[in-house]
């Protein structure tokens, strides 16, 4: 029994060597793979030929920033196409456009309305069509607010605008009511 275990004794530490030289001749954990030297990749003196973009900008800046490009219409392109500056001129400014919250402003509105608040609905009708233009809803109860406010001549252009929008929508027999009877206090 003895001299089995001296024999396993002797083979453990046979055994701790030879893992330990394995470990020591592994390379580390984190170092890059060894490269082949193929053909098809480039040298590395080839590599180091080419600038850098921050050896060629020291600022650290973006190499566009310097880069100027010229905006301005062809010569002679108005002559050429009139009718493309109106249109040039309508794309400048852009519009909002939020039907969600132009729908709540409706809701809050018509509350307002149904209180006789007409300030608070008006402001609420003018915020909806400013996000979503041409909203029937809204340019309607925009017509009613006027009318209950005295503003006739508003009041007889937000009708027409709403049977412009909707001709044979709910409110139109109404909307075409209130324009006769606007016309004829004139």
């Amino acid at each position: 029994m003895r001299a089995v275990l001296t024999k396993l004794g002797i083979l453990l530490a046979a055994g701790a060597v030879l893992s330990l030289t394995s470990v020591a001749q592994s390379p580390p954990a984190n170092s890059p793979p060894p490269r082949s030297q193929d053909s098809t990749q480039t040298e590395p003196s080839a590599k180091s030929k080419q600038p850098s973009p921050a050896a060629s900008n020291p600022s650290g800046e973006s190499s566009s920033k310097s880069t100027i490009i010229d905006i301005s219409p062809p010569v002679g392109d108005v002559q050429e196409h009139p009718e493309s500056e109106a249109a040039h001129e309508s794309v400048n400014e852009l519009k909002p456009w939020d039907p969600h919250r132009a729908a709540k402003d409706i809701e809050v509105g018509e509350y307002y309305f149904k209180r006789k608040n007409y300030r608070g609905a008006e402001s609420r009708f003018r915020d909806a069509l400013l996000y979503k233009p041409n909203d029937a809803l809204a340019t309607f109860r925009m017509a009613q607010v006027f009318e209950r406010t005295g503003r006739a001549s508003e009041a007889r252009q937000y009708y027409t605008d709403y049977l412009k929008i909707l001709p044979h929508g709910p409110f139109a027999e109404e909307a075409r009511k209130a324009l006769e009877k606007l016309s004829v206090e004139k």
